[in-house]
C-alpha cells in the first residue's frame, strides 16, 4: 500500500531475498565522523566492482558509477535530518507466471512520505515547499537586510556558490572543490560524484537572508542556502533542498568549510547527501543505489521503465514528470534517507521534493522481486498524479489512494483483488460506510489498513466502470487539485449528484465482497 501526498507510499515480503547487511557504521546512530569512514570505504568497494558492472541495459541507458573520492581526512558526511512522516498503502502483489496479476494473501503496504507536516486531523502527506530561486537563482523569501558588512560577506559567499554551481554543472571537479577548505574536500568530492551520476543539469543556489557569525568562533560564519536542481532534464522546474554553508574567513576571503543538510529541510536528507551512488538512466526512469546494491540496478530499470508508461497514463493534465527518480535503499540508508522512521512494514513510500517532483524510495530488505511491479506502479502513479504541494483534506485519502491502488492493479479482474478479505472483515467491523471516514488511523492493524485500501480501490474502480477512466481523472483533479468538494465536483464532471454516487460506490464495494 502506498499513500498520496496529503498533502499524503510498500511491505513486500515472503522471505524469498536476504536482508542486505549493513556496515555498522553505516546505522543511523553512527557518529559523523563514522559515516565519513564509512562513506569513503563504500567508495573503495565501487572502484573494485567497476571493471565488473555492465555499461547498461540497453542502448538507451547508461550506469553511471560515483567518481573515485579522495582519501579520508577529518571531514564528515553530513548528519542525517529531522524527516517526513509515513503512512501506509496496500500493494498488489503479482505472480510473476501469468498475465493476470495475483497478490499474496497477506496486506502488504507502501507508504508515501511527509513534506512539511500534518495537516490539523488530516492524514500524512506531502506539502510542497513555495518554488525555490527564479531563473537567476535568487531568491528574497527571507531576506535579512542584516548590516551593510553582512550583505557584502552574503554577497562574496554567494557569488563562490555560484562559481561552484557552475564547476558542477561543468564537471569541472577542481572548480567544484576550489572554494573549500581542504578539510571539507573528501565529502564535497562525494557530494560531486552522486551529484554527476544523477547527472545534474541545474543547480542554483539562493541566500536565505545574510551569513550569522557562529557564536564563540570568531571568524566562522553560517548562512542558509536553498538550492534549485534539475537531474538529466536541462531547464526543469526546478526541486528544491535546504542546505547549511558554513564558512571561513580567510582574511577577507570566506572559504567554505561544510555545506549540510539543513534540519529545517520538510522532506529530509536526500541520497546524495550521504552516500555514494551508483546511477542507471532509462528513458522516464533514474534509478540510484548505493555501490554494494549496484548490480540489481539493470533489472530495476527495466521493471520501472515498465511502470513509469503505466504510471504516466494518470498524469493529471496530460503531463507526466519529465524523470521519475527511484532510490533503492539498503538498511542504513533505509533509516537516514528523507529521515527515516517509517513502520517496519513500509516497503516504499514516495516523498515530495518540491517543483511537481516525488522522489520515490524503495526498502532493498524487504522487497521483492514478485512484488516489485505493483509497488513501482503503485508509487510512481503517486509521483504522476499528486498536487505539487500534496493534499490537504482527510476525506480526500480514499480517492487518492484508490487511483495507487487502480494503477497498482494494473487491469485485473476485481475478484482477484488480494484485499477483498480485508475490506469484507472492515464492512463488518464498524466502519460507518462514509468514504470520507475510512482513511486509517496511524496505529491501526494490517487488516484494518488493508481493508481501507481496498475500499478506496473499489470505489475508484466503481466511478471507472461507469464513466471511464479520464473522467474519473477529471473528478480526481477537481478535488485532489483544485479544491472542489466532492459534490461541486461531481456536478461538474460527472453531471451525477455525489450523494447518489457515494451511496452507489459503497454499495458496489458490499456487492463485491458479499
Amino acid at each position: 500500500m502506498t499513500d498520496g501526498d496529503e498533502q499524503p507510499p510498500g511491505r513486500t515480503t515472503d522471505g524469498d531475498e536476504p536482508r542486505p547487511t549493513v556496515d555498522a557504521d553505516r546505522a543511523a546512530d553512527a557518529s559523523a565522523a563514522n559515516l565519513s569512514a564509512a562513506a569513503d570505504a563504500s567508495a573503495d568497494d565501487t572502484r573494485a566492482e567497476n571493471a565488473a558492472t555492465p555499461a547498461g541495459v540497453d542502448a538507451a541507458v547508461d550506469t553511471i558509477a560515483p567518481a573515485p573520492a579522495p582519501a579520508p581526512d577529518a571531514a564528515s558526511l553530513p548528519h542525517p535530518a529531522a524527516g517526513p512522516a509515513s503512512y501506509p498503502v496496500p500493494l498488489v502483489q503479482p505472480d510473476p507466471t501469468r498475465t493476470v496479476r495475483q497478490r499474496r494473501r497477506w496486506p502488504l503496504w507502501t507508504a508515501l512520505g511527509l513534506a512539511l507536516g500534518l495537516v490539523a486531523g488530516a492524514v500524512p502527506g506531502v506539502l510542497l515547499r513555495e518554488s525555490a530561486p527564479d531563473a537567476a537563482g535568487r531568491s528574497a523569501a527571507n531576506a535579512d537586510p542584516g548590516t551593510a558588512a553582512q550583505r557584502r560577506l552574503g554577497e562574496r559567499m554567494l557569488a563562490l556558490l555560484d562559481r561552484q554551481a557552475a564547476a558542477l554543472v561543468g564537471a569541472d571537479r577542481a572548480g567544484f572543490l576550489a572554494v573549500a577548505e581542504p578539510a571539507a574536500r573528501p565529502t564535497l568530492s562525494r557530494r560531486y560524484a552522486a551529484l554527476r551520476a544523477l547527472r545534474v543539469t541545474t543547480w542554483r543556489p539562493a541566500a536565505d537572508g545574510v551569513p550569522e557569525a557562529v557564536e564563540g568562533r570568531p571568524g566562522e560564519w553560517r548562512q542558509t542556502v536553498t538550492v534549485g536542481y534539475c537531474f538529466v532534464v536541462p531547464d526543469c522546474a526546478p526541486s528544491t533542498v535546504e542546505l547549511g554553508a558554513r564558512w571561513r574567513l580567510a582574511g577577507e576571503e570566506p572559504r567554505l568549510t561544510a555545506l549540510e543538510p539543513s534540519e529545517a529541510d520538510p522532506a529530509g536528507v536526500r541520497p546524495w547527501q550521504m552516500n555514494d551512488l551508483a546511477v542507471t538512466v532509462g528513458k522516464r526512469v533514474v534509478v540510484a543505489t548505493t555501490p554494494a546494491q549496484r548490480r540489481k540496478l539493470p533489472g530495476l530499470l527495466a521493471q520501472a521503465e515498465t511502470a513509469a508508461r503505466a504510471a504516466d497514463r494518470y498524469a493529471i493534465g496530460g503531463r507526466p514528470p519529465d524523470r521519475y527518480l527511484v532510490y533503492y535503499a539498503g538498511k542504513g540508508e533505509w533509516q537516514r534517507w528523507y529521515g527515516g522512521g517509517r513502520p517496519k512494514w513500509t516497503a516504499g513510500y514516495a516523498v515530495g521534493v518540491g517543483g511537481g517532483r516525488h522522489d520515490v524510495v524503495l526498502n532493498a530488505q524487504i522487497v521483492t522481486p514478485a512484488g516489485l511491479d505493483d509497488l513501482l506502479r503503485h508509487e510512481l502513479t503517486h509521483a504522476a498524479s499528486l498536487p505539487d504541494r500534496g493534499y490537504a483534506d482527510r476525506a480526500d485519502w480514499w480517492l487518492v489512494e484508490g487511483l495507487a491502488e487502480y494503477a497498482g492493479a494494473d487491469g485485473q479482474p476485481v475478484h482477484r483483488y488480494d484485499g477483498l478479505t480485508e475490506v469484507r472483515d472492515l464492512l463488518r467491523g464498524g466502519w460507518s460506510g462514509r468514504l470520507e471516514a475510512v482513511a486509517p488511523a496511524d496505529d491501526a492493524s494490517d487488516d484494518r489498513v488493508g481493508g481501507a485500501y481496498g475500499v478506496g480501490y473499489l470505489a475508484v474502480r466503481h466511478l471507472v466502470d461507469r464513466y471511464g477512466e479520464q473522467r474519473m481523472l477529471d473528478f480526481y483533479r477537481a478535488v485532489v487539485h483544485q479544491g472542489r468538494t466532492p459534490e461541486q465536483a461531481a456536478d461538474e464532471v460527472f453531471g451525477d449528484p455525489w450523494s447518489m454516487l457515494h451511496d452507489d460506490c459503497v454499495a458496489y464495494v458490499r456487492a463485491v465482497v458479499g
